[in-house]
Order: structure tokens, then C-alpha cells, then sequence
């Protein structure tokens, strides 16, 4: 909790009013409690943005399906677990959003470039299967919320910050958090007549 107080501190510094509340998305009581602080303080979520994620660094033919658990468990699982939990919040705001931050390392064209970083950065072997996971996640819900006139108003789209440097990559990327952030918010804040169900970067949609 000790980050989310200082950046609520910082945004507060700033004039923003916010109120920090720690969820372990691979927790379900965890989550569960998350939503029902929502629920109660506010009565519905407007915005969702589902950023959490890890990286577990290993050469791909060292990676065993015990490996691949918990970047799975984080990035894919918990994704679905935070979207369900909240959906019934989502439900109750007229222009609901929802934005799962993926990554370049699930372009296919990328991954297949020969002797770019994408196609020989075999350390992220498992982290690139979960968000191409995320990516077609997202293009489901998509398709399911508009098939739900009770959740045809929520617009669901995966969004790439770019290769951003924090401290899922050592602070190796040579985007800052801020311009990283464009497409993220714009996403999330997209109009009534905006998209759902794609994947997108801050210059627009990105090949699958």
C-alpha cells in the first residue's frame, strides 16, 4: 500500500481527489473486497483499466507449464477475475470503459520479424502467450457486451503503452510512464461513438 499512498499523495499535491484501495487481483477475496468498497462508497465503476501484470524472465526452452503459472495467473486469470467482479459496477454507469494494457510482444508481425528485438526476446516467452490471451479476451467481451443491452454501453479495448521504462523491464524502455499513458486514456475516456473490441496504440489500431 505503500506506493498507492504516495501516488495518491502526489495526485492529491496536484488537487486530485482519490482514494487508494489495494486488490491482489490473484486473490478472489481480495477482489471481491475491492468491489464491494466501490459498490459502496459510489454505487458503480465508470472506468476499469487493467494494468497489473508480471514478468517472468526465462529462456523460452527452459520455461516448463509450471512456470507459465504465474504470469497466466496475473495477466490473464486475474484480468477475468477483476472484469467479472465488476461488472455488475459497469452495469450501473452509462458510459462505461474498460482498457486491458497489452503489449507489442503480442503483434504476431512483430514476433515473426526475423532478427528484431520482438522475435528474439525468448525470455518472454509466457508473457507474450498471455497477452495475445488478453488481446482475444478482449475482443470476446467485446462481442458479448454488445449482444447484453444491459452492458451494450460498455466499450472494451486492449491498448499497448509502447515499450515503457518501469520496473517490469528494469527501466530498459525508452517511453516515459507518461507518454506511455496517451492511449490508455484516451481509451478510457473514449466517446459513445468510439470503438470497442480492438487493439490499439496511441497512433491508432494495431495489426493483430
Amino acid at each position: 500500500m505503500g506506493r498507492g499512498a504516495q501516488a495518491a499523495a502526489e495526485l492529491a499535491a496536484a488537487g486530485v481527489t482519490v482514494r487508494p484501495v489495494q486488490m491482489d487481483i490473484t486473490d478472489e477475496v481480495s477482489v471481491r473486497k475491492a468491489a464491494q468498497f466501490v459498490e459502496d462508497e459510489y454505487g458503480r465503476l465508470d472506468i476499469l483499466v487493467n494494468n497489473a501484470g508480471v514478468l517472468n524472465r526465462k529462456p523460452a526452452i527452459e520455461v516448463s507449464a509450471d512456470d507459465m503459472r504465474l504470469e497466466f495467473g496475473t495477466n490473464v486469470f486475474g484480468l477475468v477475475r477483476v472484469i467479472h467482479a465488476m461488472l455488475p459496477l459497469l452495469r450501473e454507469s452509462s458510459a462505461a470503459r474498460i482498457v486491458n494494457i497489452s503489449s507489442d510482444s503480442a503483434i504476431f508481425a512483430k514476433a515473426t520479424e526475423q532478427g528484431s528485438m520482438f522475435a528474439r526476446s525468448h525470455e518472454s516467452f509466457s508473457y507474450s502467450a498471455t497477452k495475445t490471451a488478453v488481446n482475444m479476451l478482449t475482443v470476446k467481451y467485446a462481442n458479448a457486451f454488445l449482444d447484453d443491452p444491459e452492458l451494450a454501453h460498455v466499450k472494451i479495448n486492449a491498448v499497448t503503452p509502447g515499450y515503457v521504462a518501469t520496473d517490469l523491464n528494469g527501466f530498459q524502455g525508452h517511453r516515459s510512464a507518461d507518454e506511455g499513458a496517451r492511449a490508455p486514456v484516451y481509451w478510457a475516456t473514449v466517446g459513445d461513438d468510439g470503438e470497442t473490441g480492438g487493439f490499439f496504440d496511441e497512433n491508432g489500431r494495431v495489426p493483430w
